[in-house]
């Protein structure tokens, strides 16, 4: 048929509509990948005791299942995520920093915000968390 045209949902519904095409595809693509891998995957390991064993890149594990690491790893590495995110909170002061509307107040918050930072950093530093050895 020349000229005609599908009907566009549009309106209140049609968000509706573009919400459920979009959960439907989702759900499609969602069983096509588990039938894929159910299709595609082994019925059964090559021995019984081959399915718990340990795989290190297709070499024999060597030595125990257990690593001791030292907490001051993860100290630190939690003091960057923290410190890491807490700068992210900086960004959107610095951006309307030029703007005619930044007042006193914003000034006082974000000092107050970086006092804060500081304390952490000073706490930090004084529990020598932040000493290497």
């Amino acid at each position: 048929m020349v000229g005609s045209t599908l009907p566009v949902v549009g309106g209140y519904l049609g968000s509706y509509a573009t919400l459920g095409l979009l959960l439907l595809v989702g759900l499609v693509f969602f069983g096509v990948a588990f039938g894929a891998n159910r299709l595609l995957r082994p019925a059964r390991p090559a021995s019984p005791e081959g399915k718990f064993a340990t795989y290190e890149c297709g070499l024999d594990p060597v030595g125990g299942d257990w690593a001791q690491a030292q907490i001051r790893y993860y100290v630190y590495a939690y003091l960057y995520v923290l410190f890491a995110v807490e700068s992210v909170f900086l960004f959107p002061w610095a951006v309307i920093f030029d703007r005619p509307d930044f007042g006193m107040v914003t000034v006082v918050e974000m000092a107050v915000f970086v006092g804060v930072l500081a304390l952490g950093i000073l706490y930090a530093w004084r529990k020598r968390v932040l000493s290497w050895t």
